[in-house]
Formats: C-alpha cells, structure tokens, sequence
C-alpha cells in the first residue's frame, strides 16, 4: 500500500518542483554558511592547537628592562611553572632598497646552541642559524612575502644605533606572531614591520646584554592556574624593571585567532537561523496549501484503509525530501565555501599548514536541524489534515465567509477595481495564510539589510576613522623618552608642515576585579592631530587628570564615565593612582586610554618627557622626508597613515567584503525564492477560481491583476517590517562580534534600506512575469473540471 502513496509523492513533487527547488536552495544557503563557519573555527581551532603543541607555546610572557640569566632558574623553582625560556628582544630600524619609509621591528635571540625550549620557530625555508656563525638572522614569513627576501639576501639593521649588515639564513614563522603586528597595533602591516632572530650572542653583543635577558616565557604544568604563577613572576623580577607578566590569554597573537573564532561562533548562528526560518516558512506554504488542494486525495486513502500515520507519513516525507535536498546541497556549498574561504585567513594568520577541515559533527547537525525546520513548519497542517474524517474530507472545503472586504465596506470601495478588491478579499479571508507570507517575505527583506551594513561600515572606517581621529600624515616612535625640546629638531625636517609631541606608556587598569594591560597615550586639547570623539561624532576633549578610554574597553571592565579606575604604570617605580574616568571614545581598532601629556608625565613621576611625534607634511615633499627620517638615528618606527589604510584595505577589508558579498548574493537568492515561491503557490491553488473568473468575462489582463495585486499587497506589507527585523538583527550581530582587536561602526544609510527595497521590488515584478505567463497558458477546461 506504501507503494501507492509513494508513487503519488512521486508526482507531487515533480509538478512542484519550482516550489521544491526554491525551498531547497534558501535551506541550503542556510546551511552551507553554519557548515562553512563551523569548519572554518574547526580549521583554525584544529591548526593553532596543533601548532602551539608541536612548538611547544608556553603560558605566560612578560618583559623587564633587563634581569641576570640566573633569575631563570627562580622563575623554573616557581610552582606551577613547567618550563623556562628566556631571550633578548630589542627594537631595531631597517633601511629597505625600494621603500621610501625606515622599516622598523623586533629582533629576538635564539639559544646559541641548540633549539629553544619554548616558542621552538617553524622553518619555512632556508636554513637554521649555525652555531657560532655571525651575522646571520631569521626573517619572519610575513615581512619576507612583503618585501620579497629570500634566504641568501642581505638586510641592512640599525642595532642600538649601530647599523650592520646580516645575511638571511632562513624564513621562519613563530607561534609568538601567527597575527604578526607591531605591538599595539590592532592591523598587520607586513611591508614595514617585521619580527627577526639572531642568536643571544649576537642580540647580546649588540645591545650590551651579555649574560642579562630582557623577555621571558613560561610553561606551566597541566592543570597549573596562571593567575598566582603570574603574580609570582612580577614580584621576582619587579627590581629589574618588570612591564607585568600576562598570560596567554592576553597575548595579542593569540587574542586575534581567539576574537575572530568567536566572530565565527556567531555568524554560525545568526545568519542560518534567519535562512531556516525562511526555510520553514516557505515549506509551511508549500505543504498546507497542496493539503488545502489535495482533500480529496487524503480522504480517497483513508478510506481505502490506509491510517493516519501512514497519510502523515507520507507528506513529512515530502517535507523530508526538501530537507535532503537542502541539506545535500548546502553540505557540498559549506565544504567547497569553507576550502575557498580558509585561504583569506593567509591575509591575516601564519600557521605552517591552514588546511581545510570539514566539521562533520557540523554535517550531521545541518542535517537535524534542516528536517527539524521542514517538519516543523508543516506538521501541525499535516496533522489537521490526517485527521479529517474520510466523508468530511471527500467534500470540498468549506467557502470562506464571503462578505465584503474591511475596504469594501468603506467609502473606498468606489476607487478601486474588481481586480483589486478580489485580491484584497482573498488576501482578508486567510489571514493566517497571509501573515506566513508576510513573515516569510519579512525575513527575506531582513536579510539583504546586513551585507550592505556591513559594507557601509567598513567605508566609515575607511574614510572618518582615519580622516576625523587620526587627522596627522605620519606618526614616528623615538627609541628612549626624550626631552619635549626634540621636537625644535624634527621639525627641522623636509617638509613638515606641523608637528606634535606624543607620550606613550604601558599600564594596566583595574576596576572592581577585572584589568587590562593596553598602551595609556597622550591626547592634547586643541590637537590638530589625533583627537577623541565620542558615539555622536563629538570630540572629547581631556581636561586635568582625567582618563578617556575605548567605549570598548569600558564594557570590558563594566565602567561608566564618572567611575574611578585604579591604573597601574608597569615602567619605572610602577606607580599607581586612582582616576576618574572622564568619557568613553568611540574607536574601531585595539583599545586605548588617553591623559593629557603633562598628567601622564606626572603619574610616572617624569619631567616634560615625549615618546614620539607625529606630522602634517607636504605631499609634494614626502619621498624627502622619508629619506631624512632615516638618518635620524634615535627614531626607531615609523607609521604612515595612508599604508595603514591601505594594509587595512588588504586585509580586514577585503575579507570583510568578500564575506558581505557572499551573504549579499545568498540573500537576493533567498529574497527571490521566497516571492517566486509565494506566486507560483498562489498561482496552483487559485487556478480554478481564476480559471472561474475568464470564463464569466473578465480579460487576461484583469485576472491577471488578481495575483499581481496580491504579490504587490503583500510586499508592501512585508517590507517594512523586514527592514525593521533587519535594522534589529544586524544591531545584534554587529554588536556581537565586535571584538578587542576590530569593531564594525553601526552605519544605516539610504542605500541599504533602498537595495533591499528595489530587490524585493525586482524578485516580485519578475515573478509575477514568470505567473502570468503560467497564467496565460493555464487550461481552462482542465482548471474547471471536478477533482477526481
């Protein structure tokens, strides 16, 4: 008997096979982008795990001024720790052939005997550093790849003043610098930054440290708790000038791969549950509208024998079907997605081997879920029809309460066609019927409003981020705090147009239990370089003592403006003071705290002491300037604001676009699968009476408007109410994923709500193209004639 009611499932879905196939495809977008996000945070996860294992990546990292090597064997005596490691880190300054700009990075020492314990580097190519070789170093992936080094090249660094040629013995990568940055700096910026090895003698040598260590790292034993080891750490090495120990957590490598894993963990639910509830609305009208047509078709079964389950069984099976579907083609989407898309990741991550891994526990979960959203959007109609009895059933369904419509019965009534108030009837006497498609079409609309948010956002960075903030050309780093007074000589330089001083400092805030360490800078009323602004674009100017910080950072530590923070300097006699949080800056990249300059200076018990500068300049006169910087031996980075923007483009967003434009094109596909959907369903279940309708007198034209002008009233309706769920969808979700490291700003703009409209707009106009050309060729005999 099984086989009768399979060989009509059969046949129903080959005459719905549009209304299937488009069912599939919103299901499969929907589930291609949690299986694609689910496998991208298995790669990621899967790769830093491994590679932390196998390089042996310890817990916790700090810096001090300088210690004795036999310190190292206390830090090991710490309880908890499992394992030592401790270098020489130092900053130096490049002068590259082809870059107008000083490049500047971080050189650490290398055991010169043997591997590191700790942190053990990965050789891409080339050859590791020979034992008691000079003048040899190890170059970082990223740097080389930018500035095209291979092994065999030479490097001209600036060492403590000292400039001396090196030899590249090998390119490395570093489970220290998988995110490889200068430190603070939220963007990579590979063509001017980048981390070398040498080994301790040479390190050493070059900056008198022989026999000292200026960087540590721990391993901690399993199950240890790095809280008390960190604690220990910075009372051990506070008479040698400790910055504050941290632990992995806090490291800003890792930070990056964490931030954007849970970017990942969110999107894997945000955007598949909008597609599978789209997914079930749309399989609710699929199924109860062929339930509505087909009551002749159950109660014929039914009484022939066949039960309940059984006639319940047989349509969860069409339901199962669309749910394989989906399911098939969003798994074969997710993986072939997930393999392209693990390749941007090389934009931003150094990993010896990012390779694709399928989630299949994600495979599986699509699967439930993709059936839970098909059957649950149809079994309660399923249910209902089941239970009709078979004489109830073998009638026709009982005519709506035909009184006029709300519009008819008002003075309106005279304004509008016949086509038109049959449609609003219609539409009047299933409002059940209507507000499933109006919920469906609500989520479609929703849907297109995020990609453009997005990008709009991603623009706003782009232009007022960099443009607004940071006004000044070129920001430089002094390598030792100066007199203010160095400004009279680096104003002196070609092409300066205005100069200003900047101090910067390491500090950690504390506020009621949580802490963080970040950079605290100066910010000077009156700038015409870097200033603060506030949510609504107003500029927060410091006054007295003062503290501004990220907004950002504020919800991490659950401040407001007007509480009191305890900040902690970890340079010189660590001092600490308890200030007044003044305003919250609305900042996109890193977190931040600015004081004035003179109130930094006296927290640190410091005279008029600067750290860096930055510029305005003439244009026209960059490439001379560029040049006179490099000869100015106490600069040790430089950072321009244009390659920052631009290395922003070429990472952030570029990935960023990619993404929106992949969602983009998954919502218009969902958008005109849910209208094409509606008018064909609209189309098969009103063909009888339409059919009614050409016969009595009406003209194609007019029976035609029917199902347009249903198309059109519900639109309408919907619209508004998607781009009202999407406004509030994407406030949730970019607020979710904004991280430490990135944030998106909240930009709506005309265009975003517009594209929705005008592509609701297209999807309907096109089909209603596709239904009246059905319209046209329907049979009008064939529509008329009694069910069988």
């Amino acid at each position: 008997m099984l086989a009768h009611l399979d060989r009509k499932l059969l046949r129903d879905l080959k005459r719905l096979k549009g209304q299937v196939a488009a069912v599939s495809i919103v299901m499969a977008c929907g589930l291609a982008m949690m299986i694609t996000t689910r496998s991208l945070i298995a790669s990621l996860d899967g790769t830093r795990a491994d590679y932390y294992e196998s390089s042996r990546f310890a817990d916790v990292f700090g810096s001090l001024k300088r210690a004795p090597n036999h310190l190292a064997d206390q830090l090991a005596a710490l309880p908890g720790v499992a394992g030592v490691q401790t270098d020489i880190a130092g900053q130096v300054t490049l002068d590259l052939p082809g870059l107008d700009e000083p490049a500047s990075g971080l050189v650490r020492s290398l055991p010169d005997f043997g591997e590191p314990e700790l942190n053990r580097p990965f050789l891409r190519r080339g050859q590791w550093l020979v034992p008691g070789s000079r003048r040899e170093l190890l170059v970082g992936e990223a740097f080389a790849l930018a500035n095209k080094l291979n092994p065999g090249d030479t490097l001209a660094l600036i060492m403590n003043g000292r400039r001396q040629d090196f030899r590249i013995a090998g390119i490395v990568l570093s489970p220290e610098y998988i995110f490889e940055s200068r430190p603070g700096a939220a963007l990579p910026d590979s063509r001017s930054y980048g981390i070398f090895w040498m080994t301790y003698k040479e390190v050493a040598t070059a900056w008198d440290l022989y026999g000292t260590f200026n960087h540590f790292s721990l391993k901690l034993a399993p199950g240890a708790d790095p809280a008390p080891v960190i604690a220990a750490a910075d009372r051990l090495l506070k008479p040698y000038g400790s910055l504050g120990a941290y632990g992995r957590k806090d490291h800003p490598s890792h930070i990056r791969v964490t931030d954007e894993i849970r970017v990942l963990t969110i999107l894997s639910v945000g955007f598949p549950t909008i597609f599978l509830g789209v997914a079930a609305f749309m399989t609710n009208a699929v199924l109860s509208r062929l339930l509505a047509l087909q009551r002749e078709q159950i109660a014929i079964p039914k009484a022939f024998g066949f039960t309940n389950s059984q006639i319940v069984g047989h349509y969860l099976k069409f339901a199962a079907v669309i749910g394989l579907g989906g399911t098939a083609l969003g798994g074969i989407g997710g993986a072939l997605l997930g393999r392209w898309m693990v390749g941007l990741y090389d934009l931003f991550f150094r990993f010896p081997d990012l390779a694709f891994r399928l989630d299949r526990t994600a495979v599986a979960i699509a699967f439930g879920v993709g059936l839970v959203a098909v059957v649950a959007g149809v079994l309660s109609s399923v249910r209902k029809a089941a239970q009709l009895p078979p004489a109830e059933a073998m009638r026709p369904e009982p005519p709506a309460n035909f009184r006029p419509s709300f519009i008819e019965r008002t003075f309106l009534r005279r304004l509008f066609s016949h086509s038109f108030r049959i449609a609003v009837r219609n539409l009047e006497r299933r409002p059940v019927q209507a507000l499933f498609t109006i919920a469906g079409l609500a989520l479609a609309t929703a849907l297109l409003i995020l990609p453009n948010t997005f990008k709009a956002g991603i623009a706003n960075i782009l232009d007022q981020q960099w443009d607004v903030v940071q006004r000044q050309d070129i920001n430089l780093g002094l390598a030792e705090p100066a007199s203010s007074r160095v400004v009279h000589e680096l104003e002196r330089l070609p092409g300066v147009m205005h100069v200003e001083t900047t101090r910067t400092a390491p500090v950690r805030i504390y506020f009621q239990g949580r802490n963080r360490q970040i950079g605290l800078r100066s910010l000077e009323p009156g700038s015409l370089h870097s200033r603060a602004v506030d949510r609504d674009g107003r500029e927060i100017t410091p006054s007295g003592d003062g503290l501004i910080i990220s907004a950002k950072l504020a919800e991490v530590l659950g401040a407001r403006v007007g509480d009191d923070v305890v900040v902690e300097s970890l340079m010189g006699r660590r001092n600490m003071q308890t200030i007044r949080l003044a305003g919250l800056a609305e900042d996109f990249t890193g977190i931040s705290a600015y004081m004035d300059r003179t109130a930094i200076n006296r927290f640190l018990g410091e005279g008029d002491i600067v750290s860096g500068t930055s510029f305005t300049i003439d244009m026209a006169r960059r490439g001379e300037f560029l040049r006179a910087v490099k000869a100015v031996p106490r600069i040790s980075w430089i950072v321009i604001k244009e390659s920052m923007r631009q290395s922003f483009r070429q990472t952030t967003a570029q990935m960023m676009g990619m993404l929106t434009t992949l969602y983009l094109t998954m919502a218009v596909i969902v958008a005109f699968g849910v209208i094409y959907n509606n008018a064909r369903i609209s189309l098969a279940e009103r063909a009888r009476e339409l059919a009614t309708l050409r016969v009595i007198g009406m003209t194609q034209r007019e029976v035609g408007a029917v199902i347009v002008i249903e198309l059109t009233v519900l639109a309408v309706l919907a619209v508004p109410l998607g781009l009202l769920l999407g406004t509030g969808f994407v406030t949730v979700l970019v607020t979710s994923i904004s991280t430490e490291s990135v944030r998106l700003p909240l930009v709506f703009t005309s265009y975003t709500y517009t594209f929705a409209i005008l592509v609701v707009g297209v999807a309907s106009a096109l089909s209603a193209v596709v239904v009246l050309r059905k319209l046209k060729q329907l049979d009008l005999i064939g529509a008329l004639k009694a069910p069988e």
